[in-house]
This record gives C-alpha cells, structure tokens and sequence, in this order.
C-alpha cells in the first residue's frame, strides 16, 4: 500500500493520521470541503498532501476520489452532545460512512481503515471495564453520538460480510493540540476558562498522535474483520481538570457536582448559551457521560503491535497546555 485516501483530515485524528502517513512516505489525498487546512500541522506536511474537494455525503465524488487508491482511512465525522446536532450526527457519521464504504466496495479498494469512538461499545456506570468482545446493549449511558458511532459501525461490517478488508478502530477520548473550540479539545478550553464544576467520573484517554500511529501500524498489519480499543488510561475527569489546570496556571475546578447539582449545571449552561450565542460548554448528554465510570481494556492492541506503548497523559496535557499557551 503506497496510495492512502483519508477523509475527515482537516479534522483533529484526521490530520495527525495525514501528518503519521506523511512521516512514513506514503501518498496522502486528503479531503477538505472549506479549503481550511489544520492549522495546528506544520505547514510543510499540509503542503505534501494532495487535497480534493470532496464530500463524504456525495457519492459520485467519493468514488471519483478513490480512483487509483489502495487504502482509504475513513476518519470523518461529525461530534456534538448538544441535541440541536442529532439529525447532522445520523447524517454524517451512518449515512456519510454508508457512502465510504459502499465507493470503497465499488472502487476495489485494497484495505479500508475505520476510526469509530469506545463509545460505539458503550459506557457503563458501575465502573466496570469495557473490551472488544462487549456487545452493544442500549441503555441511558448512551449518547446521540455513540449511537451514530454505533450504526456507522454496522455499516463497515456490512462492508466486511461483502468483502472490503477492514479493521475498526476504536480510540477513547482523544487529548492532544488542535483547535479547542472543537471536539475532545474543548476540555482545555474549559478549563483554561476555569469552568467550577468536577465530577466524580472514569473515562479513558488517549494522546492523539498515538492513535495516528496504532492507526497507521494497523492499516500496514495483517489484521482484518477485527476491532482494537486505543486506550492509554483511565482516569477520572477530576485528575484530568486537575492536570490540565496545573498546566495552565489555572484555578482547578473546586466545586463537586453529583447528579442533582450536575443537572442544573448543565442548565445554567445552556441558558447562558443562549444569551451569547455560543455553544454550551456542558450539555445534558455530556453532563451525563461526566458522570459515568467506565474503564477500556486496552491489552489486545498492546499484545497485537510489537513495540507499540502508549504515551502517558500526563506528558500528553503538559506538551499539549504549552502549545495552547503559546497559539
């Protein structure tokens, strides 16, 4: 494989795969629909990468796109927990992962990469962990998100049983420098507003350049019809605050919410919303998440990939808090 397509590269895991790739010498074709390029990449890698006016949810494109590809590296997707997003979320992430897969069929492509979420397996509240082999229970824990996930995955397996070579990849919450106004990276900007709240829940994380890296090693493995949990560790959300703020100079978040008080925090926040204009920084779903306690087993990607090790959080929010620093 010399030739890799990878959708959603302008957005955070997309792009750290396309700068991965680039490392590793391969040809990159990278779709973009706005011309906004990462801007958190070096420029010398944007500038190696062939970028191509495309759109996951127009077919005729997508096929046109993977003309004389060997591997596509589907990472697009839409993230949101705000309940204006659901239609878009169904939209883009099972409708837009239809279109993939099905150009991907159509065009032979040799080797087809997915990026789903752990929260296509689910969460748990018990504190429980979470591995490959858990099947999908729909439950409250569950978000608009995750089921969107969830169904797009159903999509890639439909691929599988119709024969397109395929791992799933299934990464916990991503940390890492990007754009803070947009996905997992909100939390540095929370925190850096010294947002006052703090739960007491689990949840995984994971550096984002160590995803591009277990993304790229298994696309270049044997491994097929197979899904790995990328994980570096379980935390709970109270140390994650806590480290991020450290690693601002900020306040750390003091004020502990439990279920009642989460409620009204996520409210407050919406309502606050509403006379800015912004988004809300906490909505019901994730206040709801912020209170789950869930642990990902992560030894079947450790024992798959020879060598491969995970980069600590801890080192993973200090060289991420001092790039945001200085943007």
């Amino acid at each position: 494989m010399k030739r890799v397509l990878v959708t959603g590269a302008t957005g955070f895991i997309g792009a750290y795969i396309m700068q991965e790739l680039i490392r590793k010498n391969y040809f990159v074709r990278a779709l973009h629909r706005t011309g906004n390029y990462p801007f958190y990449i070096d420029a010398e890698i944007n500038s190696k990468v062939e970028w191509v006016n495309s759109d996951i949810l127009d077919p005729v494109s997508l096929e046109e796109v993977m003309s004389g590809m060997d591997c596509v590296i589907h990472a697009a997707a839409k993230v949101s927990f705000s309940s204006q997003d659901h239609q878009q979320l169904y939209h883009v992430n099972r409708e837009g992962t239809a279109n993939v897969v099905n150009a991907a069929l159509e065009k032979k492509i040799n080797r087809f990469v997915y990026i789903s979420s752990v929260a296509a397996i689910g969460r748990t509240s018990d504190g429980s962990t979470v591995n490959e082999k858990r099947k999908w229970e729909m439950n409250k824990t569950h978000t608009q998100y995750a089921i969107s996930k969830y169904q797009a995955e159903l999509e890639v397996w439909r691929g599988i049983g119709e024969g397109l070579n395929a791992v799933i990849i299934n990464p916990s919450t991503v940390l890492g420098y990007g754009d803070w106004n947009h996905s997992s990276n909100g939390i540095f900007k929370t925190v850096f507003n010294e947002m006052p709240w703090y739960t007491k829940g689990v949840n995984g994380f994971v550096d984002v350049e160590d995803v591009a890296k277990a993304t790229v090693l298994l696309m270049e493995s044997h491994f097929q019809a197979e899904r790995f949990i990328v994980n570096a560790e379980n935390i709970s959300f109270r140390e994650i605050f806590n480290k991020i703020a450290n690693g601002f100079g900020k306040k750390a978040p003091g004020m502990y919410a439990g279920r009642t008080l989460g409620s009204l925090a996520w409210r407050i926040a919406l309502l606050k919303s509403w006379f800015t204009g912004e988004a809300p920084v906490l909505t019901k779903e994730s206040a709801r998440v912020a209170q789950s306690r869930t642990l990902f087993d992560n030894q079947k990607i450790l024992s798959a990939l020879d060598g491969f090790t995970f980069t600590p959080i801890s080192q993973t929010i200090e060289k991420a808090c001092k790039r945001y620093l200085t943007q």
